[in-house]
């Protein structure tokens, strides 16, 4: 009896021990299941955050670029005022040159009349010469050959007109009484020297129409042609393009015209550089290479001949 007595209460314990760990089992996968809630939900709390901060710096980075586009905007602006500011600084001052050198023009011809009227008042008074620039030509088309010709003999060279006779009493000085040729040509390279481009054109057009055989003939006609490309590159930074076309196209002409006349001179390497210079803003590429090439094929002692050979290359690229 004790035997089976102690054999039927083996299986209840079992059972109870079985019933006790199956508890257990299920209050800790109780306490385990709400602490993974808790996680989840600071997660959950994590995220929100970082999206609204990454909201705030999206926010933060448009106002910066915005800042910025109305800090491009205002220097934009503050660009174009400066450039009308120095567009309008410029013609002011080429407009009160104008006026100084009319004014200038004005007193040489005044003190011309008062030596004329000096030695003989009741003498007849000598006209004043008109000058007048010639129109500038619409193209360069009708430009001579590409290659002129090397060098002709001084009596190729078309006669001068013959010098005007001085009038009675105005020893040393022209027929218009505007001083002899040396005071001509300073004064017309005077005007040059001070930006007054069309003044000097007149001037030198002048010293070559009343001393066509001075020793400064050749540089007055340089000087024609280098008083064109300057007034070229001022329309050029003024922004009138047409008005620089035109200058450039009738200082190529001015520039063969030294080659031309005066073969021999001393202005002749730089007539055909600054040649060439004028004709690759003209975007005559092809022709500026033939003027450059003949320079440095006839004068390659010169001083312009490195320059040519530089801009030469630069061409052919």
């Amino acid at each position: 009896m004790v035997d089976r007595h102690r054999a039927s209460r083996g299986p209840r314990c079992f059972a109870v021990i079985s019933l006790l760990g199956s508890v257990l089992a299920a209050g800790c996968a109780g306490t385990n299941g709400s602490a993974t809630e808790q996680d989840i939900a600071q997660i959950r709390q994590d995220v929100n955050a970082l999206r609204a901060a990454a909201q705030r710096g999206r926010g933060e980075a448009d106002a910066i670029a915005q800042v910025e586009r109305r800090s491009r905007e205002q220097a934009a602006e503050n660009a174009r005022q400066i450039t009308a500011l120095s567009g309008r600084l410029e013609a002011t001052s080429g407009e009160l040159s104008r006026l100084s050198a009319r004014l200038d023009e004005l007193s040489r011809r005044m003190d011309t009349i008062s030596r004329e009227a000096s030695p003989s008042p009741s003498s007849p008074r000598p006209p004043a010469p008109s000058v007048i620039v010639p129109p500038l030509t619409p193209g360069v088309g009708a430009l001579a050959p590409t290659q002129p010709p090397s060098s002709p003999p001084l009596s190729a060279r078309p006669a001068p007109p013959a010098p005007t006779r001085p009038p009675a009493g105005a020893s040393g000085t022209n027929a218009a009484g505007n001083g002899t040729a040396e005071e001509a040509y300073q004064a017309a390279n005077l005007d040059f020297g001070r930006g007054r481009y069309t003044l000097a054109i007149n001037g030198f057009r002048d010293f070559l129409r009343r001393f066509p055989d001075a020793p400064q003939a050749e540089s007055a006609q340089y000087g024609i042609g280098e008083s064109y490309y300057s007034l070229a590159s001022a329309a050029n930074a003024e922004g009138q393009t047409d008005a620089a076309t035109r200058a450039l196209e009738q200082a190529v002409q001015e520039f063969r015209k030294v080659i031309t006349l005066y073969p021999r001179g001393t202005k002749v390497p730089t007539a055909l550089y600054k040649e060439a210079l004028a004709l690759t803003e003209l975007k005559q590429n092809a022709l500026a290479q033939t003027r450059l090439q003949y320079l440095l094929d006839h004068f390659p002692q010169s001083e312009e001949a490195p320059l040519a050979r530089e801009r030469l290359a630069t061409l052919r690229k």
